[in-house]
């Protein structure tokens, strides 16, 4: 049974499992996206989490922080930077699993690890509803724009009188 082990060891020992997690963050800061096996991904999620809440607040203890964790400059620095602003008014949930399928080798359930507002395809899909109330308004625009030509055109020709005088 197993009472009390709420944390997946993974098959490793504590420093090989810290270690590792802490090289998954820093890639997943620095790519964006990274793919791994699902058992990773389950136990990259509360290790991160609270490493990018504590990154909305830039003071020198919360870099300190989250650099004892991470061990990497590059993705503190990246971290603080880039990913924090973007999440600031986000209450919690930065990091998004979605399932690819099964590895060749082993059948091992693979994901696919994401920041949630880094999502370009997602980012994408809202672009395209914003092209279709574009070109609707630029329909309406052509349709007013032959209306405004006229006008004008009758006033061209009384403008070019005096000047071929």
């Amino acid at each position: 049974m197993r009472h009390n082990r709420a944390v997946n060891h993974l098959g490793r020992q504590s420093g090989h499992r810290k270690a590792m997690l802490a090289n998954m963050a820093s890639s997943l800061i620095l790519k964006k996206r990274i793919t791994t096996t699902e058992a990773k991904a389950k136990a990259l999620k509360p290790y991160l989490e609270p490493l990018v809440t504590k990154s909305k607040e830039d003071t020198t203890h919360s870099r300190r922080v989250v650099f004892s964790y991470l061990k990497d400059k590059e993705a503190t620095a990246e971290l603080f930077r880039t990913i924090a602003p973007k999440v600031a008014d986000r209450p919690g949930g930065y990091l998004r699993i979605l399932h690819t399928g099964f590895r060749q080798g082993d059948a091992a359930e693979m994901v696919l690890v994401e920041f949630v507002d880094f999502n370009e395809a997602a980012l994408a899909s809202g672009k395209k509803e914003a092209k279709k109330t574009t070109r609707r308004s630029r329909a309406k625009k052509a349709e007013a724009a032959p209306a405004a030509e006229a006008p004008a055109a009758a006033e061209a020709p009384a403008a070019e009188a005096p000047a071929a005088e």
